[in-house]
């Protein structure tokens, strides 16, 4: 894929800054086509398609890597973060502080400096699939640079849907 046939988004622009090579996907955005709807497209494992997620706490926002064919146990998070309760964030707090559109967001280029958690699991794979700061944009990048970029707390959250 050519550089110019893709959105050039905070998401990649930080990943050139930080020498982060990845390859490109675009495809046709399907409100509530979740994770399955992006594997299909690609023609992928689900389990390969990591979901940017925006909780919250009582007093801050965090992001959580999972795969796609996963949820994240709140119980166990709020166990781990040693608080009363993680709750996903509404639409509205998550664009506010990662200054993406809800369905495109990416843990690259936020625009609050969030903590990042991810399921231990993803970084057994060769490649994941992420999103790149835009609906219908996909990232194909080798797990391991997440841990370049950013001091992720490896857990153990991820609990069949």
């Amino acid at each position: 894929m050519q550089k110019n046939n893709f959105p050039v988004t905070p998401a990649i622009r930080f990943l050139r800054q930080n020498n982060i090579s990845f390859s490109p996907f675009q495809y046709e955005y399907e409100a509530k086509g979740g994770t399955k709807q992006t594997a299909t497209e690609l023609n992928v494992d689900e389990h390969s398609v990591i979901k940017t997620l925006v909780f919250q706490t009582e007093s801050s926002e965090l992001i959580v890597l999972m795969h796609g064919d996963l949820e994240v146990s709140t119980k166990e998070l709020a166990r781990i973060l040693n608080v009363k309760t993680v709750t996903a964030c509404s639409a509205e707090t998550a664009t506010k502080a990662t200054g993406y559109q809800f369905g495109g967001t990416s843990p690259f280029g936020t625009r609050k400096n969030l903590p990042i958690y991810a399921e231990e699991t993803i970084f057994n794979l060769d490649n994941i699939y992420i999103n790149g700061g835009k609906q219908g944009f996909i990232l194909k990048i080798d797990p391991n640079d997440i841990t370049k970029l950013f001091n992720v707390t490896k857990i153990k959250v991820g609990i069949k849907k």
